[in-house]
């Protein structure tokens, strides 16, 4: 087990981080840092002797945070930016066909599953919809907006 990357090399974090307990000061839950954002190799140590963890500091966010090596991307490896992130809530912005057929009205609820990114065809988001009970389905972007409760502006 030998690590990517080593002191002093900048990486990409690939997705939220947030405190799972184990960051003093901050609520747990809490975004440490976002998605997108660069940081620097500071150490790199184990984890239960079968995970490489790496200590990056993220200068902006002023954080020090623990990652693993499936967070992280190399600083000049392709980036493709997503507006939402697993288990984050979406709605349907028009109506979605299965097979041909709407099943998924405009504006219904959904929750984000996965998301795959690729340079051809942008990101789409494996997406479960409540009216659609059981049977997630593969959603462009662009076709999703962000979900908010009755009153929210």
């Amino acid at each position: 087990m030998l690590p990517r990357w080593n002191y002093g090399d900048a990486v990409r974090l690939k997705r939220n981080v947030r405190n799972d307990g184990t960051f003093p000061g901050v609520p747990t839950g809490r975004l440490l840092v976002r998605r997108g954002r660069i940081g620097h190799v500071r150490d790199v140590g184990t984890f239960l002797q079968d995970q490489i963890i790496y200590s990056v500091h993220f200068l902006d966010e002023g954080r020090l945070v623990g990652c693993r090596e499936d967070e992280l991307v190399g600083v000049n490896e392709a980036w493709i930016e997503s507006r939402f992130e697993v288990r984050q809530r979406v709605r349907a912005l028009r109506p979605l066909a299965v097979d041909g057929k709407v099943r998924v009205p405009a504006g219904s609820r959904g929750e984000i599953l996965h998301l795959e990114k690729s340079e051809i065809h942008g990101v789409v988001y494996r997406t479960h919809f409540d009216c659609l009970a059981g049977v997630p389905v593969w959603v462009p972007e662009a076709a999703l907006g962000e979900w908010r409760r009755s009153g929210d502006a």
